[in-house]
């Protein structure tokens, strides 16, 4: 029985590919290995959303056959659309292959508690720092009926919680909304899994501003299973930064979103991105990101230096306005301490409450404890000696521990 060991770089998008690919070679008679354990075959599914992916993929590339240098190496991804030749020109590389976006779809989510299900792939925006839509090409979303199948064998496979994903997950069905799709948008998706006996949490990954609409504003707020958690990249809080970024708000507009949206969830959870050291970017703009992260107060916050990605817009304009490193550095460390701020701001609010947590696995962190999320998405940690794998407890918030609650 050959054996094959998978790695997978970037986004969730990414890693529900990988698991459609495992389920593959696992159908044809394939062992998995893990760990430091050698293997026949190694299968890397690379990003390249940054240089510091690129650089990341092509380690690994690096590391697996220096572990087994008589393995094949085969290579997939969003590098091999842009870099297939460098790919090719490593020593040891196998195979290259361009991966199907909507493949056999998935049974299982390997090592997971909570399963990723891609309903939407690829992206129309063309923001003008992003190499995204020049590897996975436009908007294309999964039908409803496959979506909902998935989903059902997956809540079979015991899964309590499902994370809808996608490269651009709030313009789901707007390519299919002709005919008798007319109409077909997130919050019909979201509609129908409710209806799934077992499952217990609708989790969004990702999800533009401009895709907040007031339908699903309502249906979070309505809703007994979608959770308390919306991940809306900011990116910058400078209009004129967003304006030669191509982003579709404003720096107002965002502000009004949160707003509404705080207004009528009160207890929902926001997690975002920003870009720092964008080509032209200075101290003003950076203190309009600055003074917009300390305003919407979020949960978390993942912080990108800028990365100048060939075939992008930003990046054919050459080096003109790039920003120096000590420039980047400072202020992500910045955002980085108003992010913690935040964080703990907005998790102190929940201290002395009980809330249902979906447990994960034991930590690595805090020893005995069990760690899991609630619905709005923060990380908890609860001292058993029971197994709590995949049960959903209530819990009582007690202290801060790190960048995460300790509860009882």
């Amino acid at each position: 029985m050959p054996t094959i060991k998978f790695h997978t770089l970037g986004c969730k998008v990414n890693q529900y590919d990988t698991q459609s690919i495992r389920e593959r070679f696992l159908r044809h008679g394939f062992k998995e290995t893990r760990g430091s354990l050698k293997s026949d075959f190694y299968f890397i599914n690379t990003c390249t959303v940054t240089a510091a992916a690129d650089q990341k993929s092509r380690g690994i590339i690096r590391r697996c056959i220096n572990e087994n240098p008589k393995a094949k190496v085969i290579v997939t991804g969003c590098m091999v659309k842009s870099d297939s030749s460098e790919l090719s020109g490593i020593k040891g590389v196998e195979l290259i292959i361009s991966k199907s976006f909507f493949s056999d779809g998935i049974s299982d989510f390997s090592s997971h508690t909570r399963a990723f299900l891609k309903i939407q792939d690829g992206c129309d925006n063309f923001c003008s720092y992003c190499k995204v839509p020049l590897v996975r090409g436009r908007s294309r979303s999964r039908l409803l009926k496959d979506v909902v199948e998935e989903a059902r064998v997956l809540v079979k496979k015991g899964f309590r919680e499902i994370v809808l994903t996608g490269i651009c997950l709030g313009s789901y069905g707007k390519d299919l909304s002709m005919g008798k799709s007319k109409g077909l948008n997130l919050v019909a998706v979201i509609e129908e899994l409710e209806k799934i006996e077992g499952l217990l949490r609708i989790r969004l990954s990702s999800i533009e501003a401009g895709d907040v609409t007031d339908a699903l504003i309502d249906k979070l707020a309505e809703s007994g299973k979608l959770c308390r958690h919306l991940h809306i990249p900011i990116q910058s809080g400078d209009d004129q930064i967003l304006r030669k970024m191509r982003r579709k708000y404003s720096r107002k507009s965002y502000i009004n979103l949160i707003k509404k949206i705080k207004a009528r969830i009160p207890q929902v959870a926001i997690t975002t991105d920003c870009l720092v050291g964008f080509p032209g970017e200075n101290e003003k703009h950076f203190k309009n990101t600055l003074d917009l992260v300390n305003r919407i107060v979020p949960l978390r916050v993942h912080i990108f230096p800028y990365s100048a990605r060939k075939g992008t817009s930003a990046y054919s304009q050459g080096a003109i306005g790039i920003q120096p490193d000590g420039f980047v550095k400072k202020n992500a460390a910045m955002l980085k301490s108003a992010a913690g701020f935040c964080s703990s701001a907005y998790k102190k609010r929940f201290l002395g409450r009980k809330m249902p947590v979906l447990f994960e696995c034991k930590s690595k962190y805090a020893k005995g404890c069990w760690e899991g999320y609630s619905d709005n998405y923060i990380k908890v940690f609860l001292k058993s000696r029971r197994n709590l794998k995949n049960k959903l407890i209530c819990v009582r918030f007690k202290r801060i521990f790190g960048d995460a609650v300790l509860a009882s």
